[in-house]
């Protein structure tokens, strides 16, 4: 009789810890194998999500931290609006994704880097007579909700018209169905939509950047012991050659060559 009571209480006791073991599995956190990284779903070349498989420059960029701090990222989509609230809630530990350092942003959120230094272009049909901003007069632009390309093309270009999306995928649409005339954000971004199978030859980039793009690795304010980590493995990152072979491997399919006068950048310290 009495064993089979030690045997209930046994058994009870399992159940109870078993849930909690497999809380405990999921959770990042310093003593977790895992880490929560927001990356961009829908910009190849630099941050793709096709079934299960993740592909980029900057998914390669997370990837790459993720080893140096010893963990295993678990990816979620972070489209520009909503980094911030993902960063200062915990939803994701640190953010790769086309993310570029402000001086607004950065009352809000802290930045490792920078990692890479981009420029705001165009993109258009082949077929388009737009050779720049200034020729876009009387046209539509397309941009996305919360990006800095928007903000900086209205302040610049107040005169133009501007559509905004939640995903620069549905501006490339646009801009195929004619709703569009333009695209405008960074030349990386652009670069890779123009590369795409279903668009080769339909679409093409200006080729006249007019602004400089840091893009850094957006991390919760205050986080200085993840700052100064996401830094070393940055720098590490570049000064061992891995830098340019991702860059090669990501954007060079796409004819895009990275601006020799600004790259790779250096890493700036945590304040």
């Amino acid at each position: 009789m009495t064993l089979r009571r030690t045997a209930v209480a046994l058994s009870a006791a399992a159940l109870l810890i078993a849930p909690l073991a497999a809380c405990g599995s999921s959770d990042s956190g310093a003593d977790s194998d895992t880490i929560k990284v927001g990356i961009k779903y829908d910009q190849p070349g630099m941050g793709l999500k096709e079934g299960s498989k993740y592909t980029g420059m900057d998914v390669d960029v997370a990837n790459y931290i993720a080893k140096e701090l010893g963990k295993t990222p678990e990816f979620t989509e972070a489209v520009s609006s909503q980094r911030e609230t993902f960063l200062k809630t915990g939803k994701v530990d640190y953010i790769v994704g086309t993310y570029s350092i402000t001086d607004a942003r950065k009352k809000d959120i802290d930045f490792a880097g920078p990692y890479f230094v981009a420029g705001q272009d165009l993109l258009v049909k082949t077929d388009s007579p737009i050779d720049g901003p200034d020729a876009m007069s009387g046209k539509k632009m397309c941009s996305v909700k919360g990006s800095t390309s928007a903000t900086k093309f209205k302040e610049k270009y107040p005169a133009v018209q501007i559509q905004e999306y939640d995903t620069y995928s549905k501006c490339v649409e646009a801009i195929i169905s004619g709703s569009v005339d333009a695209l405008t954000t960074d030349n990386t971004i652009l670069a890779g939509y123009a590369a795409q199978p279903q668009y080769k030859g339909k679409l093409k980039v200006v080729g006249k950047p007019f602004s400089e793009e840091k893009y850094g690795v957006g991390i919760k304010k205050g986080d200085k012991e993840m700052c100064t980590k996401v830094t070393a493995a940055l720098e590490k990152m570049i000064s061992s050659g891995e830098w340019k072979k991702i860059i090669d491997a990501n954007l060079g399919p796409a004819g895009f060559t990275p601006d020799a006068a600004v790259n790779p950048p250096k890493p700036e310290a945590c304040a």
